[in-house]
């Protein structure tokens, strides 16, 4: 077996995994590595063509791979080691990392610091319990995203959507642009799960349908879809008898969510968010295993690249301050709790010797509210919405007046007595 040992350890080589090695790198770890199981860097961008991203990072409108090459350029003018076609087996709490590629056979790489950065992967039909057979022409949205983008086939030439989810409502406007008939983009919530410019551009401007509160109770066909049929659900997302309607189609996409990849982190021994199905981690991005920090669709689930990127950067040089040794214990730790329509908030831990940058999501949409960081900072939201990640920073001289053990982040409405933006 090949033995090596480096500083920090990257593991993935998406957008996140880019930005964290090279924080790293700067702030000083002198052997920065890089793992990828695929056959090139970029992760999930690689298949993304559509344009939007970049606009926070880089004041630009960049599709996906354009977005990846510019913080693959960057890699490829340092030192970083990039390890491709490289499938990591195991992280051990003593960051040992054991890895195989048809190349150097078994390896065992020892790490300063590891960095988790291995993204998310999709829901499937089997984690919905549709009823029915199991005919041809049934993918997740980004399954059908790769074969359209990546291999140059089309799914099928009459879709259904089931999920509003941002993928899902990309891949409604990409099949509409090829010539196929996208009859509905079916969602179970009373409002869209994806943001709200894509649904303007991939629906609204496509005149494709957006069929609320409803879901695919019944798949129909044999060797490939013929049909599916939807119903309306109730408040308990039970389908309500009498309201379905069938809908002819050869091809149904699955928008219904993302999971991030953790079964490295918990083997690793990572305590995990059930909320998040990330893992809990400080305001330096470390997990409760020490040397051992998250960032990225692996620690929750985002909505721009852009965002994850700075994510990454501060993951990135607190795993290189690790390694070097220069990261000192926080004297004061304080918790962060998750308040009145608050799904989650990542950090879920911090200290206040530090300007913290907090990532959340509200569990349903409102208007004309205020977002309270524990009475330390208040900003007035027009609404807010589920698919819309909030971030907010507060100061070191902010927290320094926060008492108590606990930080709570709530949103109340801007009529509460008290509560001034």
């Amino acid at each position: 077996m090949k033995r090596s040992d480096v500083d920090v350890a990257v593991i993935g080589g998406g957008p996140a995994g880019l930005a964290a090695a090279l924080a790293a790198r700067n702030e000083g770890a002198s052997k920065v590595l890089i793992i990828e199981r695929n056959h090139e860097l970029g992760g999930i961008l690689q298949q993304c063509i559509h344009h939007g991203f970049g606009l926070h990072r880089f004041k630009a409108e960049l599709t996906g791979p354009e977005y990846a090459q510019r913080f693959i350029n960057l890699v490829k003018e340092t030192d970083i080691e990039v390890l491709l076609e490289t499938m990591v087996l195991e992280v051990r709490d003593d960051r040992t990392i054991y890895a195989v590629n048809s190349t150097d056979g078994m390896l065992e790489i020892g790490a300063k610091a590891v960095v988790l950065a291995m993204g998310c992967r999709e829901r499937t039909r089997g984690a919905l319990r549709i009823p029915g057979k199991r005919p041809a022409g049934i993918f997740s949205a980004g399954t059908a995203q790769r074969y359209l983008n990546i291999d140059g086939y089309i799914p099928g030439k009459k879709a259904v959507i089931l999920g509003s989810g941002d993928i899902g409502l990309i891949m409604a406007r990409r099949l509409a642009l090829e010539g196929a008939q996208v009859e509905a983009v079916v969602e179970i919530l009373p409002y869209a799960a994806g943001l709200a410019r894509n649904v303007v551009q991939c629906l609204e401007d496509f005149d494709i349908p957006l069929i609320l509160q409803s879901t695919v109770v019944q798949i129909h066909g044999d060797d490939r879809l013929e049909a599916v049929t939807i119903a309306k659900v109730d408040e308990n997302w039970k389908p309500i008898p009498g309201t379905e309607q069938k809908i002819e189609c050869d091809t149904l996409l699955l928008s219904v969510g993302l999971i991030p990849e953790n079964e490295l982190s918990r083997e690793a021994g990572v305590a995990l968010d059930p909320i998040t199905n990330g893992p809990k981690v400080d305001d330096t991005l470390m997990t409760s295993v020490p040397g051992v920090f998250a960032c990225g669709n692996v620690l929750h689930v985002h909505d721009l690249v852009d965002n994850v990127s700075k994510e990454a950067e501060r993951a990135g040089a607190f795993a290189g301050r690790y390694a070097l040794q220069q990261q000192a214990d926080a004297a004061r730790r304080v918790k962060v709790e998750a308040g009145e329509n608050i799904r989650y908030v990542v950090p879920h831990e911090i200290s206040l010797d530090k300007p913290v940058e907090f990532f959340m999501r509200v569990q349903r949409p409102e208007q004309n509210v205020v977002l309270d960081l524990g009475g330390l900072r208040t900003v007035k939201k027009p609404s807010v919405r589920p698919s819309e990640m909030l971030n907010i920073t507060l100061t070191e001289e902010m927290l320094s007046k926060l008492e108590g053990d606990t930080l709570t982040v709530r949103i109340v409405p801007q009529k509460e007595d008290g509560v001034d933006a």
